[in-house]
Parts: structure tokens; sequence; C-alpha cells
């Protein structure tokens, strides 16, 4: 047999299916991962087996190691991979990568060894540093790690090169291995190998001799079997106790494997009961679950309409007809609230999966969903593939949130991944907003997908009364703090009454940029073509594109003059809060305080248990918290967002204005929310104000069909990356001539724009360009791209630029 494989070194010019010979002695089967020799030098790498073909490989390569013990993914995976793979331009392993946990993933140590017999010290020549290494790896007994290694050599390009000599020369071999980044946990458990009887007259006999073994017997006949380590705290016993007690017979140790779980606490919930409205969307949606192909839906509901009850009951619906079901929020902010709630509703059967859990409880968490005894996934835009055994239901909440397209390989988007799973398993797909995504309201009113709407709040409450504050009047008047004073009074009358307020600033740090007030100098970051932004809680200049640091000066290094902060951060708001309330305890929000793992939990919670007053954050706090008590909100610059180079600016202002606004009055007291902006007359502020979606959205697809973006037209962006700024240039015009004879042959409608820089030239020390081709997003035009992408990688004078395809990107 030959097995079919997709190899992880393979890049994506060269990536395919490879051949390799079976082992008589080795069961291999697809879905599992094996150790494969790779390349002209062999070099060992990981791969995933997509299928097996007959014949005997003669002069075919061996798999030389089974890396699982069965299949990591069933054939339903494999054919979300190779969806994943073509659909956006990732190799068929970047693809596999995405669908598994990280917790499942390999890495690779090499581990070096001096070669038997070679006479290494008259071999080299001329090369101190060779010799060293050979020295160190000598006196630890002839092999040494490569981490070990790096820490002996500080100086990785030397040590590098070095052992690529030693190698060349056959003094050393390289025996690389493939370590799990986490391994399945166990626990140690005791149980009687004797009848209870026998135990017990082995306790009575050497009561007063082994007081310890009687005890341990005695509780053994009590409970049947229990944890080596509950059991040696309850009775004084010792490993070695046990250990005695094994050999003689008398119990039985073994290692059981145990899951680390996330800590949930249910919350108390009432059996869900629908309004008029809720009902009447919740029977529609129903009616077209029952159809053989229920497609996709868009529920649209204003905020705090009880989008979440319409939820519960689908998934209590989806759980009685034996299938399972999964919600994804885009915010990991959002989901400590939603999962207490769910686990009320629905117990153990939930399970949670982002990147905020350690590597071991979501890997855990996989595995109870993989095996069945986790029914309801609640999670982030990865958790879209959860390995949901016979899924029924699949609910995207904020269906229009940028979160859900993935920025590294593969691009992916989570709505897409949906309702490809959808469509091949059956399963109901539904998209829940406030304020749905332009492309996904134009598929609703073209009766593409269901729609189905809730127009009121569920406890009859107006939306919040919205007060729009023009921030140049604020200036005229001598007011150049970030809190205007319409809203300072606001919050000074929301603390009066004991009630709650939420800040909103979509902007982390203490300021935008720091400026010599003599000269103009602002201090850049050495590596990226950005200003650094100060952080008043480390009091450094911070780049949030590659993470350079450095300290801020008193004083201009290029004439000497005094620095002045620019802009605003949610430091400074937080510090400016302080002084207005010094009475008052502020809570902030954003990536500086919520770093570490469960952190953005704790916070959530302390807001709401300790009723603080109020909370600064960026859009973590703008969407999907439910605290009864936050009666007043401000959005601090409703601007930022506006003025972008993206054809979704409007889009996303709106969103974010309109979600944030919704978070005040969600209980039993009315809310109130102010809008401080530059631009008060703007239609996109107005009308998110007054909380008109219907109408924003017949005033941005007009501008979307006259412009031909989506979703008229999707737009491909290329992207190039390299050292040298006329290189990178220089192969974007090469890859555009091979676009333009492409198109030419398919002769489809299309834009070509570019190449241009891209918005933020150079990151990383690497300048980018980028071309942007508007085209129907068709599997044609997808191959065709794909293969002047690897045309391009192919070509000898492209060497150092590298591209990658983003389609309908948001940034």
């Amino acid at each position: 047999m030959v097995a079919k494989v997709a190899v992880q070194a393979a890049v994506y010019a060269i990536d395919r299916l490879y051949s390799y010979r079976i082992p008589e002695d080795c069961t291999v089967v697809p879905g599992m991962r094996v150790q494969v020799p790779f390349g002209s030098g062999n070099r060992r790498s990981e791969g995933m087996v997509a299928a097996l073909e007959e014949g005997d490989g003669a002069e075919l390569k061996w798999i030389e190691r089974v890396l699982d013990d069965g299949p990591v993914l069933d054939a339903a995976g494999l054919r979300l991979a190779a969806f994943l793979r073509e659909r956006y331009f990732c190799t068929f392993y970047d693809a596999v990568k995405a669908i598994l946990p990280a917790g499942l993933w390999f890495q690779t140590v090499d581990r070096f060894a001096i070669c038997p017999g070679c006479d290494w010290r008259t071999a080299i020549q001329r090369q101190p540093q060779a010799k060293a290494i050979m020295e160190q790896i000598e006196a630890l007994g002839g092999e040494a790690d490569y981490p070990w290694l790096r820490r002996q050599f500080p100086d990785e390009e030397m040590l590098q090169s070095a052992l690529q000599y030693l190698l060349k020369k056959k003094l050393l071999r390289n025996d690389s291995e493939m370590l799990r980044r986490t391994r399945d946990k166990t626990e140690r458990m005791a149980s009687l190998a004797v009848s209870a009887e026998e135990a017990m007259e082995y306790a009575n006999r050497r009561r007063k001799s082994a007081p310890v073994q009687a005890a341990l017997l005695e509780l053994l006949c009590t409970v049947g079997s229990g944890s080596t380590k509950d059991l040696c705290y309850f009775t004084g016993a010792t490993t070695a106790t046990l250990r005695r007690m094994e050999s003689m017979g008398m119990i039985a140790l073994e290692e059981v494997p145990v899951l680390r779980r996330v800590d949930i606490r249910p919350a108390h919930v009432e059996p869900v009961v629908l309004n008029e409205e809720q009902q009447q969307a919740y029977d529609g949606i129903c009616a077209q679950w029952d159809r053989p192909d229920p497609g996709v839906a868009l529920l649209y509901g204003v905020t705090g309409s009880g989008k979440t009850s319409v939820y519960v009951q689908l998934i209590h619906r989806c759980l009685a007809r034996g299938k399972t079901a999964m919600l994804l929020v885009p915010e990991i902010a959002l989901t400590p609230q939603l999962v207490s709630l769910f686990a009320g509703h629905f117990g153990d059967q939930v399970a949670i999966l982002h990147s905020g859990l350690r590597v071991g409880e979501r890997y855990d968490e996989w595995k109870r969903i993989r095996d069945g005894t986790a029914r309801v996934v609640v999670g982030t835009r990865s958790a879209v593939f959860a390995p949901l055994q016979s899924p029924g239901l699949l609910i995207l909440d904020e269906e229009q949130e940028h979160t859900y397209k993935s920025e590294n390989s593969p691009r992916y988007h989570a709505r897409e991944v949906a309702a490809y799973r959808g469509h091949h398993t059956g399963a109901m797909v539904l998209l829940g907003s406030a304020t749905p995504s332009i492309e996904t309201m134009y598929l609703a009113k073209v009766g593409k997908i269901g729609f189905y709407r809730l127009k009121n709040r569920y406890n009859g409450k107006n939306l919040p009364s919205v007060e729009i504050v023009d921030c140049k009047e604020e200036l005229r008047r001598g007011n150049g703090t970030s809190i205007s004073w319409p809203l300072e009074e606001r919050i000074h009358e929301t603390l009066q009454r004991g009630e709650q307020t939420i800040l909103f600033l979509n902007r982390r740090g203490t300021s935008r940029y720091v400026a010599c007030v003599e000269c103009g100098e602002a201090p850049q970051c050495p590596r990226c073509s950005v200003h650094l932004t100060y952080h008043g809680a480390n009091g450094r200049l911070m780049c949030h594109y590659c993470g350079h640091s450095e300290p801020l000066m008193v004083r201009c290094p290029r004439c000497g003059g005094p620095l002045k902060q620019m802009g605003t951060g949610t430091q400074k708001v937080e510090e400016e809060l302080r002084q207005l309330l010094p009475d008052s305890e502020i809570l902030r929000m954003d990536a500086d305080t919520v770093s570490a793992v469960h952190s953005h939990e704790q916070l959530l919670e302390r807001f709401e248990r300790e009723k603080i007053p109020v909370m600064v954050g960026t859009q973590m706090v703008a969407k999907g918290l439910n605290f009864e008590h936050v009666t007043l909100v401000g959005v601090l610059d409703a601007d930022m967002s506006l003025y972008v180079d993206n054809f979704r600016a409007a889009e996303t202002t709106f969103s974010m204005i309109t979600q944030v606004v919704g978070r005040a009055g969600r209980g039993a007291l009315a809310g109130t929310a102010v809008i401080q902006t530059m631009t008060p007359q703007n239609a996109v502020i107005t009308l998110a104000a007054a909380q008109d979606y219907d109408r924003f959205y017949e005033m941005e697809i007009a501008m979307r069909h006259l412009r031909g973006c989506p979703p008229f037209r999707d737009l491909l962006i290329l992207t190039f990356s390299g050292v040298f700024a006329d290189q990178v240039e220089e192969a974007a015009r090469r890859f555009r001539a091979l676009l333009d004879r492409g198109l030419q042959q398919m002769q489809v409608p299309a834009v070509l724009l570019g190449p241009a820089p891209a918005s933020v030239a150079k990151v990383n020390n690497r300048y980018r360009y980028r071309l942007t081709l508007g085209v129907e997003n068709s599997r044609a035009v997808r191959r065709m791209a794909a293969e002047c992408m690897k045309a391009f990688s192919r070509d000898r004078q492209n060497r150092g630029v590298t591209v990658f395809a983003d389609v309908n990107p948001y940034g």
C-alpha cells in the first residue's frame, strides 16, 4: 500500500500530496500523522495521511514513524482541510494545523550526535567555533539537543553556520525527534486487588503493627477506589506504602486519564419564556431547519431584543433531536457570561474553546467534544473547527465582527467555514446581529438566506437616549481632555444614583504618539513605518506591530526640545478619570490588562459583583455584555475608525457605535449614551445615534454598488513583502503581468490596481506592496491566482520576496 501524505515542510509553491511506502509493521489510515523524509536532504518532517492507494511503490521513500495511535481527523475533517486549502490559498498542512488544537501539535527538536569512528580533532581545520561545539557535545556524552547548544553559544548565526559545516563534513549527524506539545493528563488510582472480606481480615490482623496499611484498606473497602493523592492525604500513607501493598498483591495501581476542566460557575436560570416576537422568529427558523437542506438564516434584532433567549430554545430543540450545537462569539470577553448562562441551561454538556485557555485545557475540551461528552460548544473564531458529533445547529453571534476573519494563514472567515460545514452535515447555520454585515443583509434581502427580525427590546424598554457632543466646541471652550463636559456631568449623575458607566475607546496605551514642540520630530519604530505609542503604565514607547519598546526620553533627541503627548489611549483616559473621580474605583479592560489566562473573566466578574462605578476599555467592552446596572455609555472618539482606507470603514464605525450604545439600559433602568465626535453631522454618526440600521444599509449598499465592493464584487488582495523596497515593488509588477495574462485568457470582468505600498508600508524591517484584484471569487479565478502564486515563487528573480493572498480582508 502507498500513503498519500501532505507534508508540513512543503511550501505553497510545491504543496501537493506526496507518495510514501508503508512499512509492513505499521498500521496507517487516513487522518493519522506520520514522520517522513522529505526533499533531497531527506530532512525529517511531519505529514498527514490524506488517502491510501494500491501499489508497491518500490521507488518511493518509506514512512519512518507513525506519530498517532489513531486518526486525529476523520473523513469530514480531511475534506474540510481540502476546502480551506483551495479557498484560502494555504498549504494542506496549514489547514490541518488550524483544525487541530495546539495541544496535538508536534514540535521538532534537533538532536546532534558525533558520528562514530570520525576523527573530528584532525578533520576540523581553521574552524575554532566548530571545534568548540564538538568539545561541548563530547563532554556531554556524544550528543546534545539544539536548545542546549543555543544556550551555550548565544550567537545563533555562528552556531547555525558551524553546525552546517559539521554536518556537511559528516562529523555530526542530526537525529531530530518530534514531541507532542501536550500529553494526556493522567492520575494514579488505587483499588483493591482482593475481595473486600480478605482486605478487612488483613486490616484487622495488622491494625496495631501496620495501622496506616489497615486504614488504607478500610478506606478502599468503603470507597472502592480512589486517587493515590487523596488516599495518602486521608490515611497518612506514603507512595512507598502504596508500592509495598501493591507488591503484596493487596491493591492495584493504574494510571487513569483525567481531563483538565475549565472552572464554570453555572448561572441560576429560569426556564426561557419567549415573547410573541421571539416566538415568531423561533417558529420561522424551526420551519427552515426542518427542510432537507436548511442552509443559512439571519436573525436581525436590536440590541437587547433577546436573541440569546432564541438561541437557548433552538439549542434545546437541537439536543432533543440527538444533535450537537455550537455558538460562536467574536470576543473572549463575551464567553464568561454566555458560558455561565449556558452551563445553567445545559450543565456539563457545555465545552469552551478559545485562545485564552491553557493549551492543556483547550486540548481536553476538544477531546470531550470529539467523544460526544460535550454537546454544546461555546467559543471564539477557531471553535468553528470543533469536532462536533452529528452537528445540528451552528450559531454565529454578532456575525458582522472582523474578529471572525483570521489574519494568519489560512485566512478563513468563520462564517464561510460554518456555512460549508452546515451544507455538508445538514446543520442549520444561524447568523445573529443587531448590525448585520452589509454582505449578509444583502443575501437576506435578495432571498438567498432566511431572514427573521426582532424589532423591539425584550423588556419593552426604549433604546438608550443618545446625545452627540461636538468635540470642536469642547476645544473652543478650553476642554482638551478625553472627557467632554456633558459626558463628565452624566458620569457624576450616574455615580450619584449608584449606577455604572462604560466608556469605549478603541485604542490602548496612553497617547497615540509623542512629538517635539520645537521641531515636530515624533519617535518612529526603527523596524516599522509607524509612530511609537506611549504607555504610561511602564513609561515606554511601544510599537503595536512588531513589539519594539524603548524608554521615553525627556527631551527631543534631534533638537533637545520638550516632548508633548499627542492623542489619547485607554491608559490616559483612566488617568483622567482618576483625577475627575478621586474617590471612585476605575476599571480598565484592554489587551494590556487581560494578557493573563482567564484575567478577562476576573475583570468582568469584579465589575458586576463589586458594582465598580466606571469601566473604560477597547472593543472588548463594546458588544455582547449584559450588566443590568449599566445605564450610561460613552463613546470617546467615534471618528477613529471612520476615516481609514478600508471599504468597510463606515460599516465598522456604525456597528461599533450601535453595539456600544446598546450596552446601556439593558435592565429595569433606562439607558443613556454620549457620543463624542469631530464630525457630528456625518450621516454614519447620526444614523448610529438613532440606531437606524435600515437607513444606514440603504445608504451603504448604494455606495458599495457604485464602488464595485462586496457584495457586488470580491476583492482579492495580494501582499508582497521583502527586505528591499525596490525589489518588492519590481516583484509585484512581475506578478501583475502574470495576473494580466491569466485574466485575459479567462475573459472575466475584473479590475486590477497596483502595485502600491500597503497602508503600513514597513513592518518588522520588511517592506510591503499590494495588488488589488476586483473580481468574482469563483473557483476558476482562485485556481488561476494560485497558479500565478506558485509560478511567482518558483521564479529565481523573486527570491527574497514572499506573497500571500487574502479575500475581502478587514484591514
